[in-house]
């Protein structure tokens, strides 16, 4: 075998075929909806944070991830296929690559659309070409919605519809104003197997509003300068603050109440909402109790919801704590992946609770 043909093939799609007849439209395009970016451009690189030096690294990197971006349509076509070129591909050992590289699609009116289908790619594939669904639609007028890999940056996408089909903008938002959500991993969607199972993608399907993703593998540190940036968000409709799994209980000391203040600075009166972390299951083995969080998660639970009282008796009347151990509810050990990274199941029960609290909230 010669080295040339010993290599990977990068670009092929799984069981792809029935692609004639199409014509391929670049995600800028007037009529698409893109969402999930508030500070990008037409024409410019997707990231979820602003050029900022003073970044975090780490935080820069995963930048790059689209997760929680989000396209919208209104079309006729009977099909709809992707042309893919990903910057970073995040393949890993406890995801599926539909989660981390893939894009998936709903259907349906906001607030009632339904998932169709998944970007389909060779293992290691860093470009493809895939049909999202495996069979035709009815040539009527639809929403159509895509969203974005969780775990990887996206150098390019173009979406095949048929050449005689109409394109149109979405239907509008319930409320434009978005829920800025900041966090860690779980945040970011690890270990959802395609990225419409991300609890903030959930959230956003169920409040038909747009939702920008800020959380960051590993690195939802609760660094004043993340915050600042966050605070650039024109209009936020909720700030959400979901970073306690990435922090021990000094780290949350330090940085909670700062991150909140430079929050408060520029959006005096928006919607806060802060949300202890998940139970784990090693919690079990070092409490000796599937009912009992371990001592420091408890702890830091309570250090969270004492600073929002604090806050609250301060004068700031729209600031909320929420357990997050309690999202989960009692089958909480059922619905991790690896113990710390939620299943859909799981993500689908904690958008289900959390989403019933944000509603009398928002």
């Amino acid at each position: 075998m010669s080295s040339e043909s010993a290599k990977p093939d990068r670009t092929a799609g799984v069981e792809n075929d029935n692609n004639k007849g199409l014509r391929y439209i670049d995600i800028d395009f007037d009529e698409l909806r893109v969402s999930g970016f508030a500070f990008r451009k037409k024409g410019e690189p997707f990231s979820r944070m602003p050029s900022d030096r003073k970044l975090p690294k780490a935080v820069t990197v995963l930048a790059r991830n689209t997760a929680g971006g989000r396209i919208d349509f209104v079309s006729n076509t009977t099909r709809i296929w992707l042309k893919v070129k990903l910057k970073e591909a995040g393949h890993m050992d406890h995801m599926p690559d539909t989660g981390s590289c893939g894009f998936d699609l709903y259907m349906g009116e906001p607030g009632k659309s339904y998932f169709i289908g998944t970007s389909r790619a060779k293992t290691g594939a860093d470009i493809y070409e895939s049909r999202m669904h495996n069979f035709l639609f009815d040539g009527e007028m639809h929403n159509f919605t895509l969203n974005m890999p969780l775990y990887s940056g996206v150098k390019s996408v173009k979406i095949g519809i048929d050449e005689d089909a109409e394109i149109l903008p979405p239907a509008p938002w319930s409320d434009e104003r978005p829920l800025v959500i900041y966090g860690t991993s779980i945040t970011q969607g690890g270990c959802a197997s395609r990225p419409g199972m991300a609890y903030t993608a959930i959230l956003g399907r169920r409040f038909n509003r747009p939702v920008l993703n800020f959380g960051f593998s590993g690195s939802g540190r609760g660094e004043a300068v993340v915050a600042a940036n966050l605070a650039k968000v024109a209009d936020p409709g909720a700030f959400i603050l979901d970073y306690d799994a990435n922090t021990n209980l000094e780290e949350m000391k330090n940085t909670l109440e700062a991150f909140i203040s430079v929050l408060r600075t520029a959006h005096p009166s928006v919607p806060l909402i802060v949300i202890s972390g998940p139970r784990y299951n090693r919690e079990i083995i070092l409490s000796g109790d599937v009912d009992t969080p371990m001592q420091a998660k408890a702890l830091s639970a309570e250090f969270q919801e004492n600073t929002v009282k604090k806050l609250r008796d301060a004068g700031d009347e729209n600031i909320y704590f929420v357990n997050g151990g309690k999202l989960y509810g009692e089958k909480w050990h059922e619905l991790s992946v690896d113990g710390v990274h939620a299943t859909d199941a799981g993500f689908l029960i904690y958008a289900e609770n959390l989403s019933k609290i944000l509603a009398e909230i928002l």
